[in-house]
């Protein structure tokens, strides 16, 4: 990530311009005017390459490009006025080198110029003065602007870090509705298929209904994979409408639902609709189950839905697959819990997901 422009850039600029036009006019037009606008000129050319933040071996060489040009100045200074641009070289250190360069070299020009109104003939204490109350607003200036930089550069990598954590997230959530979706639908095409491969010969009527229900699958599982590739959250298929797709002879699913199922907020039913479609994948792909149940309580907001299968139980060790762990990741994003149970027989998947808070 590129650094920050340093702000307050006109300060350095401010400073010669100024010091040009007061030591025009403090002396006639002469070779020694003319020496005394190339130095501050040259200053102000300094300044310009030193616009983006430095590294320290190209600070240091612009720093002593600023301490040669004010040599120049200060030789053909009529004015006094050398004292106001030595303030530009703590000024610009601050931004390469720190604060307590900036403070040295500050108090540093403070003693040159001290030594250099002294061989002068003193009487200027009160320019001595001015400089030093000009070099604490610099450094004000200074401190305040790159506590800016800083601020502004913690700022974008706070927003990549979130846009990294969000990117994560949405990829996660697309696995999640793939292999909820995909996953679900392929295993009910091939049943679907076995199941008509099996009843060609003996029951037609049976063999053509296992096509139609695998087509349905089929045609489900493009509608689904197009909502995810698009990220588009339609209202997922009713509880009753997959468990008429997912039963057979094979295996029987009653549903129960108590309340109003269309009611939901769109993300607690797309929860409890891919909770019930894992739980159903689960028990016909693993538990070899000949019955489940399905029961869901919407009412008051909340959702609670049992899925109980009369399978062979939980694996042993029991780990969670991709689908346990996105059904959790779901729910859990809802504040929401998923408790898994090995029954004798059978296995019963319970999600309960609160109601959403909502301002008085």
């Amino acid at each position: 990530m590129p650094a920050p422009a340093r702000p307050v850039r006109w300060v350095p600029f401010a400073l010669c311009g100024a010091v040009l036009v007061a030591g025009l006019f403090a002396r006639p037009l002469g070779w020694p005017s003319a020496a005394f606008a190339a130095g501050v000129l040259g200053l102000a050319g300094v300044e310009a390459l030193d616009l983006r933040p430095a590294s320290r071996r190209r600070g240091a060489a612009l720093l002593a490009a600023r301490l040669a040009l004010l040599l120049v100045v200060a030789r053909f200074d009529a004015g006094g006025l050398t004292g106001a641009l030595v303030i530009v070289v703590p000024f610009a250190a601050y931004f390469t080198f720190g604060r307590r360069v900036a403070v040295a070299l500050g108090l540093a020009g403070a003693a040159a110029l001290a030594a250099y109104y002294a061989a002068a003939g003193g009487g200027h204490v009160p320019d001595l003065l001015m400089y030093l109350v000009g070099l604490a607003l610099a450094l004000a200036i200074a401190a305040v602007a790159v506590g800016e930089m800083d601020a502004r550069a913690e700022l974008e990598r706070a927003l990549l870090d979130v846009a990294a954590l969000s990117a994560a997230q949405e990829r996660n959530r697309l696995a999640r509705d793939i292999h909820d979706s995909l996953g679900h639908h392929l295993t009910a095409i091939a049943v679907q298929l076995e199941k008509a491969e099996a009843f060609r010969d003996r029951d037609e009527d049976a063999a053509r209904r296992a096509i139609a229900d695998a087509r349905w699958s089929a045609r489900r599982a493009l509608e689904e994979v197009r909502q995810s590739v698009r990220a588009l959250r339609d209202a997922p298929l009713s509880l009753a409408d997959l468990a008429r797709h997912a039963g057979d002879e094979r295996m029987r699913v009653s549903v129960e639902v108590d309340g109003d199922e269309e009611a939901l907020d769109p993300p607690v039913r797309m929860a409890v609709y891919r909770a019930a479609q894992e739980a159903l994948t689960n028990a016909r792909r693993h538990g070899a189950a000949a019955t489940v149940s399905i029961v869901a309580d919407f009412r008051g907001g909340g959702a609670s839905l049992v899925v109980a299968d009369d399978g062979v139980g939980l694996p042993q060790p029991q780990r969670d697959g991709f689908g346990l762990q996105g059904m959790r990741e779901r729910v859990r994003l809802l504040g929401g819990t998923v408790d898994i149970a090995g029954n004798d027989p059978g296995v019963t998947v319970t999600v309960r997901i609160p109601a959403p808070r909502t301002a008085a």
